[in-house]
């Protein structure tokens, strides 16, 4: 039986046409700056954000990382929402790359306000570290891929610019925020210093992410991802599946959030699911009712071939992407009815 899978959007394999494009790459060595596909997918990801430049790299947590090497010090210090995946996913890497304190704030569902990020900047004093940077999540992960508008982002922008902050985007699932808003992605250069937009996730690339920014701030990130090990050869062949992506797989996210929508519908008729939080993209989250363990019905699922992820006390996380089938949607929306607590 082959598993129904809903871990992840990353658990993604390449369609046959992004294979093609893969085994076509022209490549060169990329450490050198001579892989011409490598070249082709940073242009053309720097200018559909309306970048400078862009930086190729093996993971979405390398470029946040490398990102927030650049903007920080040690004695300084990065705001952002507590659940974020820069804080709670990347192995501490904020306080083993960079030497920088984290103020965490309480956002709703992921995302926090430009209120809460001003009453955030620490006073010039000695007693507190140094307000360095501000980092949003667009799509919030545990927030249940709710997503930032761009108006949302302006006056957030507004704040980091009069207190002279840099502000980051991790954009783990971005053209999903996109898709879901109809925003321009070319309107986020007017806001962010450094945007990080991952590849291997709803765009379906088997791996990799893009850094976007100044040209010379992205020079630098290049000497900080060599130090990390991120210095490539060939890597052509992964930068074609990435371009074949972003040709071709955003505008089917719609899909996705369709299929999202169906899912979180059949949950909130269950009698065992006591909450489902707002479907807006691709990412379902349910919390069970107290009398049902994540535990119990994961395993439920899994005697069916339908695989989620446990995301935290009573909660269940779905995440749709390219390779859920309508069919796939057509047995899991009975089966979720069918559970008897």
């Amino acid at each position: 039986m082959i598993p129904i899978d809903l871990r992840s959007d990353t658990v993604t394999k390449p369609t046959p046409a992004m294979l093609d494009a893969m085994f076509r790459a022209p490549v060169g060595d990329d450490v050198y700056g001579e892989d011409p596909t490598v070249n082709e997918l940073q242009a053309y990801g720097a200018s559909m954000f309306g970048m400078e430049a862009g930086l190729f790299c093996p993971s979405g947590t390398m470029t946040n990382q490398i990102a927030i090497k650049l903007h920080t010090q040690p004695l300084s210090e990065v705001i952002c929402e507590k659940n974020s995946h820069i804080y709670l996913y990347e192995a501490g890497g904020i306080a083993f790359n960079s030497s920088a304190s984290v103020k965490l704030l309480d956002g709703i569902r992921g995302k926090i306000t430009a209120k809460q990020v001003e009453a955030a900047i620490n006073p010039d004093n000695v007693h507190y570290p140094v307000s360095s940077l501000v980092s949003l999540e667009n799509t919030c992960n545990k927030g249940g891929g709710a997503y930032y508008t761009l108006k949302e982002i302006a006056a957030i922008s507004k704040v980091c610019k009069k207190h002279r902050l840099p502000l980051h985007l991790d954009g783990a699932r971005v053209f999903n925020a996109l898709a879901a808003s109809g925003e321009e992605a070319k309107d986020y250069s007017k806001y962010f210093n450094t945007i990080s937009v991952c590849l291997s996730k709803g765009l379906g690339a088997p791996v990799g992410s893009l850094l976007l920014g100044p040209k010379r701030m992205i020079e630098q990130a290049k000497r900080v991802r060599k130090a990390l090990g991120g210095g490539w050869r060939q890597a052509g062949y992964l930068a074609a599946a990435g371009l074949y992506a972003l040709h071709h797989h955003i505008d089917r996210l719609q899909e996705d959030h369709q299929k999202a929508a169906l899912i979180g519908k059949a949950l909130e008729k269950a009698a065992y699911v006591a909450e489902v939080m707002p479907v807006e993209t691709n990412i379902v989250i349910c919390r069970l009712a107290a009398h049902v363990t994540t535990k119990q019905f994961l395993e439920y699922l899994g005697e069916r071939g339908i695989l989620a992820s446990d995301f935290g006390p009573q909660l269940i996380r779905f995440v749709t992407h390219l390779d859920l089938t309508d069919e796939a949607v057509e047995i899991l929306v009975p089966t979720i009815a069918a559970y008897k607590a």
